[in-house]
């Protein structure tokens, strides 16, 4: 997957003191740096949760420097201060003098630019996972064999696929099916799994029978692989952190590693996708579902309040279902938590 710099609408800047305390002030963390530097291995998540309560919430102090090219990025050494403007407080962010920009350049070198999540592990996940469905299984074409009737194949080896081969397509990805996402509350299913095993290339085609040569393995092929196109660029060029624009309401259904329980950075596929609007970017807050304990005066069972937990990043949503990646969080997680407007 080419590599794509992920671009924030940033959020940041210093303070000048003021005796007042704003709304906006109850942002910020009880203590903040007046000027902070941005260094290598930082990512914008990192730095905004330096000032922010929330970091998410950094369009509410962003302010604009109108002196810089493209304030959307951010590059080591570059100033970020915490001021106040009209009373209110403001982050604000200063190029370095090292990091020239012109405004009549059209174009940017964004290779420096700082990152605004840990992307590895994105790309990582995104690399050997995707949703796929039982009609796009069935449909795809299948692996037969291999020469003199080898069961198993990997890198270089050529291999025979049966299936439909008429849109000339020759490159392709060979994905083992696996279990299948089910909403917890309807029974629905989601999507199925389907793991990033190889890719392959087309070397002929004889009706329904394709010969493909390896060109790239994680694992050997096996005998039912499926192939699939490849999910290239499926990350979004941009990330605005911010909160779903309607209700959302959901579970936590799964947690990368064939796990139950996780933390912070780790991979999670939540119940709620395109359907309900979500979108890359999205931030939700992870809840513990609040327990049922008797009353030992009134002798009632009473339902205890949901309890914040974390706090989770959808970075690629399906029809039905999303991946996210937990930014926060205070206490383990487990399959079944809720997840909701933060």
């Amino acid at each position: 997957m080419k590599k794509i710099i992920f671009r924030f609408a940033l959020l940041f800047a210093v303070v000048a003191a003021q005796p007042a305390i704003s709304e906006t002030e109850n942002l910020l963390n009880e203590t903040v740096p007046n000027q902070y530097t941005v260094v290598e291995g930082d990512t914008l998540w990192d730095i905004s949760d330096l000032f922010l309560r929330d970091p998410w919430m950094w369009p509410e102090i962003w302010h604009a420097n109108h002196q810089i090219a493209n304030p959307h990025l951010i590059y080591p050494g570059d100033f970020i201060r915490l001021v106040y403007i009209d009373g209110q407080p403001k982050l604000v962010v200063s190029r370095s003098r090292d990091k020239k920009l012109s405004p009549s350049i059209p174009t940017e070198d964004r290779g420096g630019a700082i990152a605004a999540l840990p992307l590895d592990i994105v790309y990582n996940f995104l690399s050997k996972n995707r949703v796929t469905n039982a009609a796009e299984l069935q449909a795809a074409p299948y692996v037969l064999g291999g020469y003199e009737r080898r069961l198993l194949m990997g890198m270089g080896d050529d291999f025979y696929a049966r299936g439909d081969f008429t849109r000339n397509q020759l490159n392709y990805g060979i994905y083992r099916p696996g279990d299948a996402y089910i909403d917890p509350i309807s029974g629905e299913v989601l999507g199925i799994r389907a793991e990033d095993i190889a890719s392959a290339r087309v070397k002929a085609v004889d009706k329904d029978i394709g010969t493909l040569g390896v060109t790239r393995s994680e694992g050997e092929i096996r005998l039912r692989d499926r192939l699939l196109d490849r999910e290239e660029g499926a990350l979004p060029p941009v990330f605005h952190l911010q909160a779903p624009g309607q209700e959302i309401l959901g579970q936590v259904i799964n947690i990368e590693g064939g796990v139950r329980n996780g933390g912070a950075l780790d991979v999670v596929s939540i119940n709620r996708g395109d359907r309900e609007s979500l979108k890359a970017g999205d931030t939700l807050a992870i809840y513990k579902a609040g327990e049922w304990v008797k009353d030992p005066v009134a002798g009632q069972q009473v339902r205890l309040p949901d309890e914040r937990i974390g706090l989770l990043m959808v970075f690629y949503t399906y029809e039905k279902m999303s991946f996210g990646l937990v930014m926060e969080a205070d206490r383990q997680l487990d399959i079944g938590d809720l997840v909701r407007n933060p």
